[in-house]
């Protein structure tokens, strides 16, 4: 009985140790090369012509797909609009998520839908991955391979965002226990901050930092003074909270390493920016982004790919949604 109790803990702990691995596995690159082997030349299509009408399809389809892997995995979740409004986009930290990141994704999705063979075959999940490398490629930044096969969650709640987003004033520790729960290191969150190269955010984010650091400061020291005051005339006391601010004052609407080159001068919008630099365990990797652009884009494909693993729904734990914002009936 010994024997047989030991091994069947044994083969429960041999299959345990699969079960990520089950989940990788099922994404390749290929995924539906026979149902439909266009998909991403359509999804890219649809992307172009989104980002034609507006950049903030750009930094915001990135966000997006940001947002909805930290909280229950890459699963489109965050696309979900409950009729009672608990969902994730309701939560406090995704209502700034703009509108026109989900218009992509369903443009997208409606676009592949559309194709004999590939009508209900592709999920939002792997649309928005797809999206996301799209926008980054079109402004500027590197191409990289998005594999496929993620289905669609069966859950969406406001209280899942709760603890599960980096915040505007974190420190590097905070920042690396984040990332780090979700299998990524500290040079994968330093590649993926660089996506705020096209990031924009509002006034309140930051306003501390200009306005009222501490009781004998009232700007944050680690930011550049003349920033700060360029940031104060943009965001004056009172100022309508809509108001956005890109996060790299230089090149904004182009996805480069700039953003690595402005916190070596304290121009990092949050405060969890600039720490990659003020903080001497970050610094050298921020230094080698900032110089090194082929550095930087090489560091951060292997981040999104890495990003785009977390959490993949299988099996009977997901579906492929015929509606982005509504789990099938």
């Amino acid at each position: 009985m010994g024997m047989s109790s030991s091994h069947n803990v044994l083969l429960l702990l041999v299959l345990s140790s699969f079960l990520p691995l089950m989940a990788l596995a099922q994404l390749r690159q290929d995924y539906y090369s026979n149902v439909c082997p266009n998909v991403e030349a359509i999804v890219r299509d649809a992307v172009t012509k989104k980002l034609q009408q507006t950049f903030i399809t750009a930094p915001g389809t990135l966000r997006l797909f940001f947002h909805d892997c930290f909280v229950r995995g890459c699963d489109a979740s965050v696309m979900i609009s409950n009729p009672n409004d608990n969902d994730e986009k309701h939560n406090a930290d995704d209502v700034s998520l703009a509108g026109d990141a989900f218009d992509t994704v369903i443009k997208a999705k409606a676009a592949v839908d559309a194709v004999p063979g590939c009508t209900n075959q592709v999920s939002c999940a792997d649309v928005l991955a797809m999206a996301a490398r799209d926008v980054v490629f079109l402004t500027g930044g590197p191409f990289f391979p998005v594999e496929l096969g993620r289905l669609d969650g069966k859950i969406s709640t406001k209280a899942g965002v709760r603890h599960n987003l980096p915040h505007p004033n974190f420190d590097l520790d905070q920042l690396n226990t984040m990332f780090a729960s979700h299998g990524l290191t500290q040079t994968d969150m330093i590649a993926l901050s660089g996506a705020h190269t096209i990031g924009f955010s509002h006034c309140a984010k930051f306003f501390r930092r200009i306005y009222k650091y501490s009781k004998t400061r009232t700007i944050d020291p680690t930011m550049n003074r003349g920033y700060a005051l360029q940031l104060r005339q943009a965001c004056p006391v009172g100022v309508d909270p809509a108001v956005a601010i890109n996060m790299d004052p230089t090149t904004p609407q182009v996805f480069d390493n700039v953003y690595f080159q402005n916190l070596l001068n304290g121009m990092g919008l949050f405060g969890s920016d600039q720490v990659l630099h003020t903080d001497r365990r970050s610094r050298a990797t921020v230094k080698l982004f900032a110089a090194n652009k082929t550095a930087f884009e090489e560091a951060f494909a292997t981040s999104m790919i890495k990003l785009g693993r977390v959490g993949v729904k299988t099996g009977s734990q997901g579906e492929v949604r015929r509606d982005c914002s509504m789990f099938n009936s």
